[in-house]
C-alpha cells in the first residue's frame, strides 16, 4: 500500500506581521463591543485599513532563481566568476528578497557585487574557513526585472567545484506575505590542474610508430644523418651526396633514420592519498602531485606528435585509448578531472596491464606514491613482462610525521625503512625510481631507459 502523496505547499503563507495586525484588530474591535467604547473602533481602524491596502495586490507567481557560471574550463590559480540571479515574473513589487549560495571550499569567492553595490572579503580560504559569500544578500526586485548577484574569485584546486545550490526566498505586500524557498540545483565548473613545467630531451626507448619527432634506431625516411653509402635501386636522386660521388667515382647517397613517434602511458596509483591539499598555492597532497604531473608529462608528448594514453590502477581502472594532437590533450584534462582515490582490499582488476590494451613498445609512466605493497608487485609485473616502465614517485617529500609521542614516531620511522628498502628492490629489479621535480624529472631515467633499449635482452617473456 502506497503512502498518499502529500499535498504541495503553498507558494504563499502570511508572516507574523500578517498575523499581528490580524490579531489587534479583532482584539481591539471585540473589546469595543464588549466595552461600548467608541475610541477602541477608531484605533483598530488603521489596522484593519493599513493591512486591507497592503493586501489589494497579492503576489501570484514565485520568484525565479537561475545560477550561472563560466562555461569555459578554468586552470588552478584562475579567476572564476558566477551570478544568482533572482527574477520577479508577476507584476506585484518583491518588498525583499534574500538570497543566499553555497560554494566549494577551492573557488575561493573574494568580491560579490548586488544591484551595483560590492562587498570584498578577506580572501580567506581551505577547509573550515568561510568566505565572503558565505552570508545572505538581501535587496528588492521591480516588477518584471531581476537582480543579479554576481561572484568573482580564484580556483585553487584541480576538479569539478559545484557553484551551488542557490535559493531565494521573498517577501511582499509590505512584508505581509513571504513565498516559499526556491532552490537552484548547484552548476559546475571545470577546473584544469596547472601543468608544471616539464622538459624531457632524452629519447624514446623504442618508437613504433612511422610518424613523430623521435629518432628512430632503423633506418629510413627522416632528418637525422646516419651516414653515407653506395647507391642502390630505389634511392631516390634527391639523396645523392655529390661531393662524396665525384670522390669516389661512384653514386652514394646520404642514408638517413626514420622519425617515428611513440606510445606514452601514465598511469596512475590512486590506491592511496596522503598529505594534505592547500590549492594552487599551498602543499601538494599526493593526489594533486599525480594529476599536475600526469597533465605536464600529457602535455609534453602530445606537443611532440606521440600518442599518449592514461590508465588507472585502482578498483574501477577507467581508462583513456591511447591518441595524438590537441584534441586527446583536452580529453586527458577532463578524463583527470574524475580521479579520485579509491582502497580496496580486494587486487585491482590487473587485465588492462594485458598486451592487447598496453603495448609492448610503449614507455610506461608510473605515477605512484608506493604506499602499498600491491604498487610495487605491480610495479615489477610489469618489467618482468618486458616493457619499459619508469616509476614516479608522488609522495611528497615535506610529508611531516605523526605529532604524537611514543610508539607512533618509532612506528613511522620503521614504515619509512621499510619503504626505502621496497624502492631499492625496484631498482634491483630494472624499475628506476624517481621523484617529480618538475622540468628534467625523467631526463636521466630516460636516457638510463633507453640505453638499456639498445642492449641485447635476455630471456623470454
Amino acid at each position: 500500500m502506497t503512502a498518499p502523496d502529500r499535498p504541495a505547499p503553498p507558494n504563499w503563507t502570511p508572516t507574523w506581521a500578517f498575523g499581528r495586525a490580524v490579531l489587534l484588530t479583532g482584539l481591539l474591535l471585540v473589546a469595543a463591543v464588549l466595552l461600548g467604547r467608541v475610541d477602541l473602533i477608531v484605533l483598530a481602524v488603521p489596522f484593519a485599513l493599513g493591512t486591507a491596502y497592503a493586501l489589494r495586490r497579492r503576489p501570484v507567481d514565485l520568484p525565479r532563481v537561475w545560477l550561472s557560471a563560466d562555461e569555459d574550463p578554468l586552470v588552478e590559480g584562475g579567476r572564476m566568476a558566477g551570478t544568482v540571479s533572482v527574477g520577479n515574473p508577476g507584476a506585484v513589487h518583491y518588498d525583499v528578497a534574500v538570497l543566499r549560495t553555497r560554494i566549494s571550499l577551492w573557488l575561493r569567492v573574494d568580491r560579490v557585487g548586488l544591484a551595483g553595490s560590492a562587498v570584498v572579503g578577506s580572501g580567506r580560504s581551505g577547509a573550515g574557513q568561510a568566505t565572503v559569500a558565505d552570508r545572505p544578500f538581501v535587496t528588492s526586485v521591480a516588477p518584471d526585472t531581476a537582480v543579479d548577484l554576481e561572484l568573482t574569485g580564484t580556483a585553487l584546486r584541480w576538479g569539478r567545484h559545484p557553484l551551488g545550490p542557490a535559493g531565494a526566498r521573498v517577501a511582499a505586500a509590505q512584508g505581509l506575505l513571504v513565498s516559499r524557498a526556491v532552490i537552484v540545483e548547484p552548476v559546475r565548473s571545470k577546473v584544469y590542474p596547472k601543468t608544471e613545467p616539464f622538459e624531457a630531451v632524452e629519447a624514446m626507448p623504442r618508437a613504433a610508430g612511422l610518424v613523430g619527432a623521435h629518432h628512430s634506431r632503423r633506418p629510413g625516411e627522416g632528418g637525422e644523418l646516419a651516414g653515407v653509402r653506395v647507391f642502390a635501386p630505389g634511392d631516390r636522386l634527391r639523396r645523392i651526396d655529390w661531393r662524396v660521388s665525384l670522390r669516389a667515382r661512384q653514386l652514394h647517397v646520404a642514408a638517413t633514420l626514420s622519425d617515428r613517434d611513440a606510445e606514452v602511458v601514465v598511469l596512475l596509483d590512486v590506491l592511496a592519498e596522503a598529505g594534505r591539499s592547500g590549492g594552487v598555492t599551498g602543499t601538494a597532497s599526493v593526489l594533486d602531485t599525480t594529476v599536475r604531473a600526469a597533465a605536464a608529462i600529457a602535455e609534453h608528448y602530445l606537443h611532440r606528435g606521440d600518442r599518449v594514453a592514461l590508465l588507472e590502477y585502482g578498483p574501477s581502472a577507467r581508462r583513456l585509448r591511447p591518441a595524438t594532437g590537441r584534441r586527446q590533450y583536452l580529453t586527458v584534462l577532463e578524463w583527470l578531472l574524475d580521479v579520485k582515490a579509491q582502497s580496496s582490499p580486494h587486487e585491482p582488476y590487473d587485465q588492462v596491464f594485458g598486451p592487447q590494451l598496453l603495448s609492448a613498445d610503449a614507455l610506461v609512466v608510473v605515477l605512484t606514491p608506493l604506499l602499498e605493497e600491491r604498487s610495487a608487485q605491480m610495479l615489477a609485473r610489469l618489467a618482468r613482462s618486458g616493457r619499459f616502465v619508469v616509476a614516479v614517485d608522488t609522495l611528497p617529500a615535506d610529508l611531516p610525521p605523526p605529532k604524537d609521542r611514543g610508539w607512533v614516531e618509532v612506528a613511522y620511522r620503521l614504515w619509512r625503512l621499510d619503504r626505502d628498502t621496497m624502492i631499492a628492490q625496484l631498482r634491483e629489479h630494472g624499475v628506476p625510481v624517481v621523484p617529480w621535480a618538475g622540468a628534467g624529472s625523467l631526463d636521466q631515467v630516460l636516457r638510463d631507459v633507453a640505453r638499456l633499449a639498445t642492449a641485447p635482452r635476455v630471456g623470454g617473456r
